[in-house]
């Protein structure tokens, strides 16, 4: 038997490329470029996004990564222009959440200040668990929200007086009240929230060295309409400013995350996040306790940026719908 050569060359199919019209490419690209215009102009505070607008910007995190999808039918669809839009709105997202999760080095030298809060949900929150955080992470500092009379007789009767000895509390029914308990001596302040919200104790701490220190228990009403939303810009705008006499913190519940230009003034006025500086803010706190994990970020400890945060962290507390947030701070040392 012979062989016989066979001649001619062996030819593969070409491939096929996916390819998007121009339209479609479009439609997935716009959204995402309207929304980083909306993020970078604050036009969550405009009269018109009233209510949704606000609750939708909570959700910018989430996105920044979808837009990542965006682009990627946009460089299907082959053209210039809608690719650049896509790839602007994408990398504009990325630069407003991605350094939350980039901690920076602590700069403030003086003493530790530790702190913290939790919303206890009309007072259900787990008082033995609250005290057994306390115990673990020995706070100097435990600001609540949502502090019901009830919910003061559970923590006393959990030990809380034990660890804590101080207090400043404001008490109130349903989501109400707010109080702060601590380690060394307070002195209360008048409470400073404009009038229709809740309870916002603020006091003054005195630790054995350092500089004075301002405790604001803050708790913002939920902008879940419109006439909620004036409240809570109001409320929200009433805070106080940082102070060269005294290091002021904020810790509480804002009902705000880091993409609401109401909050973000908030911090132009001399503060920094406590989980923002540590590469945690995109952690999330709320809505806690369900069959599926926490959503969005509206906890917060702001601090004088004089201080610096060194650790964050946040803890499941049964009965609330918010996980309780540690900050530990170093405050700037005295002169």
């Amino acid at each position: 038997m012979t062989e016989v050569d066979v001649g001619g060359e062996i030819v593969s199919p070409p491939r096929r490329r996916l390819r998007v019209s121009p339209l479609p490419a479009w439609i997935s690209a716009a959204p995402f470029a309207l929304w980083a215009a909306a993020r970078l102009a604050g036009a969550d505070g405009a009269a018109h996004l009233w209510g949704v607008g606000v609750a939708l910007m909570t959700a910018t995190p989430y996105v920044a990564a979808a837009s990542l999808l965006a682009v990627l039918i946009a460089l299907a669809a082959r053209r210039a222009a809608v690719i650049a839009v896509a790839v602007v709105a994408s990398a504009i997202l990325a630069a407003v959440v991605l350094p939350r999760a980039a901690g920076s080095a602590p700069t403030a030298t003086g003493p530790s200040l530790r702190i913290l809060t939790v919303n206890l949900r009309f007072g259900a929150g787990d008082a033995a668990t609250v005290v057994d955080l306390v115990r673990r992470l020995e706070p100097d500092v435990l600001s609540t929200q949502e502090l019901t009379p009830e919910a003061v007789g559970a923590l006393d009767a959990a030990g809380v007086a034990r660890l804590l000895p101080y207090r400043h509390l404001e008490d109130g029914p349903g989501p109400s009240g707010s109080g702060i308990y601590a380690r060394h001596p307070l002195t209360g302040a008048p409470d400073f929230a404009p009038e229709g919200g809740h309870n916002m104790p603020r006091a003054r701490l005195t630790l054995p060295s350092g500089p004075p220190v301002e405790i604001v228990d803050v708790h913002t009403l939920a902008p879940r309409n419109g006439r909620d939303v004036v409240q809570w810009a109001a409320e929200l705008a009433a805070l106080p400013a940082a102070s060269p006499g005294v290091v002021r913190v904020l810790a509480g519940d804002f009902n705000a995350s880091l993409d609401h230009a109401a909050l973000r003034t908030v911090l132009g006025r001399g503060y920094a996040d406590a989980a923002d500086a540590t590469g945690d803010g995109l952690t999330t706190t709320w809505p806690a306790n369900r069959s599926y994990p926490p959503l969005i970020t509206i906890d917060h400890v702001l601090y004088d940026r004089r201080a610096a945060a060194v650790s964050t962290s946040v803890h499941r507390v049964p009965g609330s719908d918010h996980r309780a947030l540690f900050a530990e701070l170093r405050l700037p040392r005295s002169r």
